[in-house]
């Protein structure tokens, strides 16, 4: 049965018969056929998508769509294996968790103030992968060993689109791009692989989010989801769906980015709805700022990425939330 890939608090409500479409009762959004700015990676032309929006949709970026496409099937077979094989056969570096988006820097789940009981769950499972250390990773599992060949191909990719993205918001900022060079880090880059299992209730007050509103600590993340759709975005005070379009990519600018153009670009608030019927898979990428790169501008005291990071560990362990850039304003 595919409810025994699941974490077991999940199973109970994975069954689609049971499914009420009420989701247009809760939390209503925009679904505009597209709001979401489109940006060509040959003319990227990033101005009011990254100001007005701090998220774009990105064409023409080259990752072949057999890749894509592949990457989604491997993604959809690991996930699909039983939930204490997942446990067993994703190890260092890699991790597997679930319940939680906020992880360690090592990449274990973080326990959370108020995520003790089932309602402040995040209906959400998902791996962990930091790409400059997956060479390290063993397995027998071939269906795991073949995924991880494919993340290595994804990961160069990746490293691709954020360094020609992270060098058009430079020089559209007229930022020094020596300075800047340390602000994005190849090393540094991760995918999380994320599996938001249906949650059904006949209950419009039952509804259940894969993620909380929240922000990217990183410079930018970039995102391929499937077809299901549940991502959602603030913009000024209204949400708006971010609708799947097939050979697409979803650009965040995330709080770094943020700091480091001097609150020119915004870091975007998003969530995600969990599907009362489907699963949905989405792979993320994340670049960070190098190791000892300080980021300095007139809104923001210095602070180097390890300073946010230890900051953001220790608001979610006393309040339950990222506090985030709001810790370092001048």
């Amino acid at each position: 049965m595919a409810s025994e890939s699941y974490p077991p608090l999940f199973r109970s409500h994975t069954d689609s018969t049971q499914a009420a479409d009420l989701d247009d009762q809760v939390n209503p959004v925009h679904d505009l056929e597209d709001p979401i700015p489109l940006v060509d990676l040959q003319s990227l032309k990033l101005g009011e998508a990254c100001e007005f929006w701090g998220i774009f949709r990105l064409v023409n970026h080259g990752v072949p769509p057999t890749l894509l496409t592949q990457l989604e099937e491997h993604a959809k077979a690991v996930f699909s294996l039983p939930f204490e094989s997942k446990q067993s056969l994703i190890t260092s570096p890699l991790s597997y968790f679930w319940g939680t988006p906020a992880l360690t820097p090592s990449g274990a789940a973080l326990s959370t103030k108020g995520t003790s009981t089932l309602q402040n769950i995040n209906w959400v499972e998902g791996l962990n992968v930091p790409l400059a250390q997956l060479s390290q990773f063993q397995t027998d599992n071939p269906t795991v060993a073949s995924f991880s060949l494919v993340l290595e191909e994804y990961g160069k990719h990746l490293a691709r689109l954020a360094t020609t993205i992270f060098e058009a918001m430079v020089k559209s900022l007229g930022l020094d791009p020596i300075e800047s060079k340390s602000h994005l880090s190849n090393p540094t880059g991760l995918v999380r692989l994320y599996r938001y299992p249906p949650h059904c209730s006949n209950s419009a007050s039952a509804s259940a989010w894969g993620m909380d509103v929240h922000t990217d600590s990183s410079v930018l993340s970039i995102l391929n989801q499937d077809d299901v759709g549940g991502l959602e975005v603030l913009k000024d005070t209204e949400w708006f769906n971010v609708n799947p379009i097939p050979s697409t990519l979803i650009v965040n600018l995330g709080d770094m980015m943020q700091a480091i153009s001097d609150d020119k670009y915004k870091s975007v608030k998003h969530r995600v709805k969990v599907n009362r019927s489907k699963e949905r898979i989405s792979i993320c990428y994340f670049v960070f700022p190098g190791e000892g790169s300080v980021i300095r501008s007139s809104n923001y005291k210095p602070f180097t990425y390890s300073d946010f990071q230890k900051e953001v560990q220790k608001d979610l362990k006393s309040v339950g939330y990222k506090v985030g850039l709001e810790r370092f304003r001048a």
